[in-house]
């Protein structure tokens, strides 16, 4: 049994901090901003709960969060009150916020100058995924401290992998938010085409997805897509954030990404049509709109 904090008890943190209790064990201390969030999970997991991330932190042997964006990782980490101050020397502060490989760089530097290891590892699998504890982790950082923190990270995780050193993780998610940008895309056109021709979609995505088509998009969202319903999972706002910080890397190290770029702005449409909470399969909407 490790002596664990985590800060950010979102749709994300919440259900991965349960499992830290739960399946892992540990001994647990939560910080949210809202401290009501933290008083609901204490009363339904158990554990502790601390008003600061300072706190939280204070003699932990590892320290978790899964935060909004840079700003709010750099408030909880080395802003006042963070917990940066507060860690023992030694212990490893694991981020699993989707950020960026810059904020990721930055910390793991601040984190060494105070005798302590950084990973940044951001998460994917959505919701479901967090609440059933079967995230995938894509992590940066060095060898022994995620050798050490795989452990701990594993109560929540279905894949955990070492990508590379400081911002790999947050560099490996931006592949996958590239890549699932991309298929979304390509599944909504399919289905609106495959109405378009009066095709039964049931049947055309019984048949492809048993081929090179296939994907877990497919066997995922395709009945809610054929079906007009989109609160199934990652919204469009959060997908948002996420292609805005691919972009933002591809423009630093000179990658060309004109699919993404194209489908970060039929997300800025989806918005516009009231679809900011709706998931990223609601691509399909702005077809039939």
């Amino acid at each position: 049994m490790a002596s664990v904090a985590f800060l950010g008890l979102g749709v994300m943190g919440y259900p991965m901090a349960g499992h830290l209790k739960n399946k892992g064990g540990h001994d647990v201390t939560v910080y949210n901003r809202s401290p009501a969030k933290a008083e609901q999970w204490v009363g339904q997991h158990g554990g502790n709960l601390a008003l600061t991330p300072a706190k939280a932190a204070e003699g932990k042997d590892f320290v978790f969060s899964c935060v909004g964006n840079d700003d709010d990782l750099r408030s909880v980490t080395i802003g006042a009150n963070g917990a940066f101050a507060a860690m023992k020397k030694g212990a490893i502060y694991i981020d699993n916020t989707t950020a960026s490989a810059e904020v990721a760089r930055e910390l793991d530097e601040a984190a060494r100058k105070a005798g302590l290891s950084f990973l940044d590892a951001p998460v994917s699998g959505g919701q479901a995924g967090a609440e059933n504890g079967l995230l995938t982790v894509m992590v940066g950082g060095d060898q022994a401290a995620f050798d050490k923190a795989k452990p701990v990270i594993d109560a929540f995780a279905r894949m955990v992998g070492l990508m590379g050193s400081a911002g790999a993780g947050q560099l490996t998610k931006m592949i996958n938010q590239i890549t699932i940008a991309g298929l979304v895309q390509g599944l909504a056109e399919g289905i609106h085409f495959g109405k378009k021709a009066g095709l039964d979609i049931e049947k055309v995505i019984e048949v492809i997805s048993k081929g090179a088509a296939g994907s877990w998009q497919m066997d995922n969202r395709h009945k809610t897509m054929n079906a007009g319903k989109y609160d199934f999972g990652f919204a469009v706002d959060w997908m948002r954030k996420d292609l805005g910080i691919c972009l933002a890397e591809a423009n630093r190290n000179g990658a060309r990404l004109p699919v993404t770029a194209l489908v970060d702005q039929f997300y800025k449409d989806v918005q516009e049509m009231g679809g900011r909470r709706w998931d990223t399969s609601s691509l399909l909407a702005r077809l039939e709109k």
